[in-house]
Parts: structure tokens; C-alpha cells; sequence
């Protein structure tokens, strides 16, 4: 059989996984022993694992994630008090096919941020889009897009991406303008997608933090009253990590 024209016409079809494959097959003598239907097979289900890893990584490019962080390196030490049943339900993303959120609390360095990522990744995993973005710097984004007519554009794909994880809430003082744009995110999201925030300060304070009373209710009714709360406690995990590295460093050098 004359390959050459079948590699150009998978080459011409875009079928990189195909040609892959059959590449494979050419040189691995036991491939030839197969039956014709199980090598095709073969060639196909190489094609679309390809064309899967290809969107997993374009994803994973759009999530914006500060960090590589996954489900299986969460940490559960006790005095974490992390509910490991509730964290380990979150992997099925049944979360999000329901909208519901996720809020994240807890002290600097407590591991917030790295829960919240993990969660964002094992989403990108299952298919779904999500978007990091860090909160304070959003909102001046926000802010310059009105100036340079981008607004609508970004307040729209703020509201479509399936999962919207913001770090860092209130760390910085709301203007009226802040308000009005994170209502309008919330607004945009409720019972039509998954928001996960992270915050140093617990839940509780969030309303006083906001600071205007009526978009404070609208704003906390539409997050609070459908979303999981996970608060960390603990001392920091940066410093642990820390530590464990530099004991680790002077094992070796010893």
C-alpha cells in the first residue's frame, strides 16, 4: 500500500492524532497483527484524545491560574479544619451544574488561593471554562474599559465563563463604582453560573466591607444564600512549606 497520498490527505483533513497514530503503527511490527477494524479504531480514539488535550490546554490558558494546583495535594491536617468530605464531594463539579458558589475564608497564607485553584483546575478537567481573575485588579480593569469602550465585552465574558474565581476580596476599600460593577458581575451570574471567592475576612463582614446597604443586601443575597462556605484555620502553609524545605535543604547538604 502506497502511504504518501493517505499522509497528505490527513495532513490536508487536519487529522494530526490519525497520522500519529498510523506513524506508530508503521513502525510497531506487532500493530500489523491486529484486525483492520481494531487498528482504525486505534487511529480514531488517538485523534480524539489529542483533540481533547488540545481544548484541556486552551482551558487551562484561558483560566488564568497563578499557580499548577490540584485536588490530590489539598492538605487535611486537622488543624486545617477542612471538611475533607465536602472539599472531595467539589470533584464531581456537581457545584456547578447546580450554580452554586464557593467561599473560601481564612487568614494570609492559610492556603485560600490554593484550594480555590484546585477547584478551578479539577472544573477545567471536567470541560468547563473558568477565568481567575485577582479581585482588586479587576475592578480598575472594569474601570478602564468603560474609558476605552471595552466595558460591555468584558462585563459579558465576566458573566458567561462557567466558573469565576476571585481572589483576594476585599482587601481594598469599595468606591460606589465598585459596587455597582460587582453588582452587576453577581447579578449576571445568579443561578446561571458558579462564583469562588477568596477573602481574609470571614463572611460575616462582608456587608459592612461593601459598605452601601441596599447594593450590600442585593449583592450578598444573590452570593451568600446558594454558595458553601470553607473556612481555614490554622497557621500559615507558606511558612510550613517553608520550613520543610529549608529542614530538607540542610538534610541534604548534611
Amino acid at each position: 500500500m502506497i502511504l504518501h497520498p493517505v499522509i497528505e490527505n490527513l495532513k490536508q483533513l487536519r487529522l494530526k492524532g490519525v497520522l500519529e497514530a498510523l506513524t506508530m503503527q508503521m513502525v510497531n511490527a506487532e500493530s500489523g497483527k491486529l484486525p483492520f477494524e481494531e487498528r482504525l479504531a486505534l487511529l480514531f480514539e488517538h485523534e480524539i484524545a489529542m483533540r481533547q488535550n488540545r481544548k484541556l490546554q486552551i482551558r487551562l490558558k484561558n483560566a488564568k491560574l497563578k499557580e499548577s494546583a490540584c485536588m490530590q495535594d489539598v492538605i487535611y491536617e486537622a488543624s486545617r479544619k477542612l471538611d475533607k468530605s465536602l472539599i472531595l464531594s467539589f470533584e464531581s463539579c456537581d457545584w456547578i451544574t447546580k450554580y452554586r458558589n464557593i467561599l473560601i475564608t481564612g487568614a494570609t497564607g492559610t492556603g485560600k488561593s490554593y484550594l480555590a485553584q484546585a477547584l478551578a483546575h479539577n472544573a477545567c478537567l471536567k470541560g468547563f471554562e473558568v477565568l481567575r481573575v485577582q479581585f482588586p485588579k479587576v475592578l480598575h480593569q472594569l474601570t478602564a474599559a468603560k474609558a476605552d469602550g471595552s466595558y460591555l465585552k468584558m462585563q459579558t465574558h465576566l458573566a458567561k465563563v462557567d466558573v469565576l474565581l476571585m481572589d483576594d476580596f476585599g482587601i481594598v476599600p469599595f468606591t460606589d463604582e465598585h459596587r455597582r460593577d460587582l453588582w452587576e458581575i453577581i447579578d449576571d451570574r445568579y443561578n446561571k453560573k458558579s462564583t469562588v471567592i477568596t477573602s481574609q475576612l470571614p463572611v460575616e463582614d462582608w456587608h459592612d466591607v461593601i459598605g452601601d446597604s441596599t447594593l450590600a443586601d442585593a449583592i450578598l443575597d444573590r452570593l451568600v444564600h446558594n454558595a458553601y462556605r470553607v473556612a481555614l484555620e490554622g497557621e500559615s502553609m507558606r511558612k510550613k512549606i517553608t520550613t520543610k524545605s529549608n529542614k530538607e535543604s540542610c538534610h541534604e547538604k548534611i
